[in-house]
């Protein structure tokens, strides 16, 4: 029934509206004095990067798409191509993308990955550009399997998903403060993933969402833009640099550096690789568990004085 399945490259076909939104950013700015700030390296880094995901995207399109053929063979329905099921595909889809983001933050090898889209101390739309070189060494398209196996063809889940990364886009910006009450509960909005992109402690580790925001209330993971802590951005530790090379490969070829230290047990190597970014054999470092817990007790300790 779907054998010919084919959708357009809907992302491709968004980047002449990213441009001009990014224009439309920069001038209001400049106008108003409020939004955000540019930094000229800042955006030339986030841009570049955003090019060489497009690249690796398209010369590594193969490795995705055999994978997902591959599946398809395994497939218990074929759940046709109708509207509704697109649509259900993109709701699925998008709770993909909430788990595949939580262990983008959880599991330091997908980490590793993700990491070069927080390392910008500025937001604004370039920053939605700023996207992994490597997410296919973390074979995190191993979570679209369930999706494939129940049904849906895997032309559906690129083309669903391609509209999720459109969307969150948008997001990427201080020009808009909040939208109505009612959005808010349900979308991912600038409010709410500007608290995902903060370094503060309160904001470690929140609002993984994609499109909708339900599911972090769902899991725990919500945490609301607050007036009295403004948002600061960036890594808890920020790189210094614009370097897009470092900004690429800096965390994988830290975690080579720890998972070969000598004189450590095997357990270790594998935490190294695979625990939540910060741990450390040796208790040296702090992992945002830690970072947030230690930030609760100062809290606390007003109250309790």
């Amino acid at each position: 029934m779907t054998a010919n399945l084919s959708y357009p490259d809907v992302v491709n076909w968004a980047v002449p509206g990213f441009i001009l939104l990014i224009i439309a950013e920069l001038l209001w700015i400049r106008l108003t004095g409020r939004g955000g700030r540019y930094e000229v390296r800042d955006a030339l880094t986030s841009l570049l990067l955003g090019a060489g995901n497009v690249a690796i995207g398209i010369a590594l399109a193969f490795v995705v798409w055999g994978f997902f053929i591959w599946l398809w063979q395994f497939r218990l329905f074929d759940l046709g191509r109708s509207v509704w099921v697109v649509v259900l595909a993109f709701v699925l889809d998008d709770l993909r993308y909430y788990w595949v983001h939580r262990l983008g933050h959880r599991v330091r090898w997908v980490w590793a990955s993700h990491v070069n889209h927080h390392s910008s101390q500025h937001y604004n739309l370039t920053t939605a550009l700023r996207q992994t070189w490597t997410g296919h060494l973390t074979m995190m398209m191993a979570l679209s399997a369930p999706m494939i196996l129940l049904g849906f063809h895997p032309a559906m889940i690129l083309f669903v998903g391609g509209v999720n990364l459109i969307y969150q886009f948008w997001i990427h910006t201080e020009a808009i403060s909040r939208l109505p009450a009612w959005f808010e509960a349900v979308m991912n909005t600038p409010s709410h993933h500007r608290v995902h992109h903060g370094r503060n402690a309160m904001y470690l580790d929140a609002n993984y969402a994609g499109v909708f925001i339900i599911w972090d209330k769902l899991f725990g993971t919500f945490v609301p833009e607050s007036d009295d802590e403004k948002v600061e951005y960036g890594l808890v530790d920020n790189l210094g640099t614009f370097n897009p090379l470092r900004v690429a490969f800096h965390e994988w070829l830290g975690l080579l550096r720890d998972v070969f230290k000598p004189g450590i047990n095997l357990r270790s190597r594998l935490m190294y690789a695979f625990a939540p970014p910060g741990w450390s054999h040796d208790g040296s470092r702090n992992t945002s568990d830690q970072i947030k817990a230690k930030h609760m007790a100062r809290q606390r300790e007003p109250a309790e004085g």
